[in-house]
């Protein structure tokens, strides 16, 4: 596997997102969303196609009915933030195609998890689009073999996907910059090892809004695993949560749609737009992370 310095392949810059002037929480919603809504519905099947739309500025869905994929546009090139299934790669490339765009301006692929429902469709879009994939450290060589690792929760739960090569491995002290682009990564382990969360600021006109896109998070894990018996991984979960709940975040997004209830806020009033959103997002995750701990004191007593 190649890894090539980060900053060799991207400009890297330490300032974090400064906040604007925020959108208000009754903004009208985006076009294309009513489309996506009457296509999809609640945990829909992850290979469905379903109609692309506008979140919010420059920041688009391209994703399946059920599985999300995330194309922030730039004027030096696009950043998509995870792949799909195998099957699902093609979704995302018309989907991608559908709003205008060409997939030769796709600069740069970054991921989520590293499970094959949301990474398996990076290296036929790596081939489609010739852009550089970056990841952290413990998903890079998850990648880059197609094969789960042996530590992770779901170990031997899941077939291989294909592999593809990783440019980079993120520095996460150090946002992802690319011209007009900026996300800034956080490790938020507890799904997977190598989880990240995303945050990166789109604006119409003169309003912005920081938005997030918060790792799947849930204790899932196969019959035999237990986190009880992995504390320090357990205390990195935590950290995690803590630090998604304290984001500066007025629009979550997550790997599956309706883990952040994107279907049921698109129907809602206020839109996606919510200033609680994160911290909500995470305390749920929380409250889930104590049960399953508590269920597993529980059967060992």
């Amino acid at each position: 596997m190649n890894l090539r310095p980060l900053k060799y392949l991207l400009i890297l810059c330490t300032s974090m997102i400064s906040p604007l002037l925020f959108a208000s929480e009754t903004a009208e919603q985006a076009p294309g969303t009513t489309a996506w809504v009457n296509a999809c519905k609640d945990w829909d099947d992850w290979d469905k196609p379903g109609p692309p739309f506008k979140v919010y500025g420059n920041t688009y869905y391209v994703g399946t009915c059920g599985i999300s994929a995330l194309l922030i546009t730039g004027e030096e090139g696009h950043v998509l933030i995870d792949g799909g299934t195998e099957a699902g790669a093609s979704v995302i490339a018309e989907n991608v195609r559908a709003l205008g765009f060409r997939l030769r301006d796709i600069k740069v692929l970054l991921h989520s998890h590293e499970h094959f429902d949301h990474v398996a469709g990076l290296a036929e879009l790596k081939k489609m689009s010739g852009a550089r994939l970056f990841a952290s450290a413990d998903a890079a060589p998850v990648l880059a073999s197609g094969v789960v690792s042996d530590k992770d929760p779901q170990a031997n739960m899941h077939d291989a996907f294909p592999a593809v090569e990783v440019d980079a491995v993120l520095n996460l002290a150090e946002p992802v910059v690319l011209g007009d682009l900026r996300l800034q990564a956080y490790a938020t382990p507890g799904h997977t090892y190598g989880a990240l969360s995303w945050q990166w600021q789109s604006c119409e006109a003169t309003s912005c809004v920081n938005l997030v896109y918060a790792d799947s998070l849930s204790p899932v894990s196969r019959d035999d695993y237990r986190f009880s018996d992995h504390p320090e991984y357990v205390a990195a979960y935590r950290r995690g949560l803590a630090t998604l709940s304290e984001l500066d975040c007025q629009l979550v997004l997550a790997p599956h749609p309706s883990a952040s209830k994107m279907r049921e806020r698109l129907l809602s009033q206020g839109g996606l737009l919510d200033q609680a959103g994160c911290s909500n997002y995470a305390s749920t995750v929380l409250d889930r992370l104590d049960a399953r701990l508590e269920k597993e004191r529980l059967s060992s007593d």
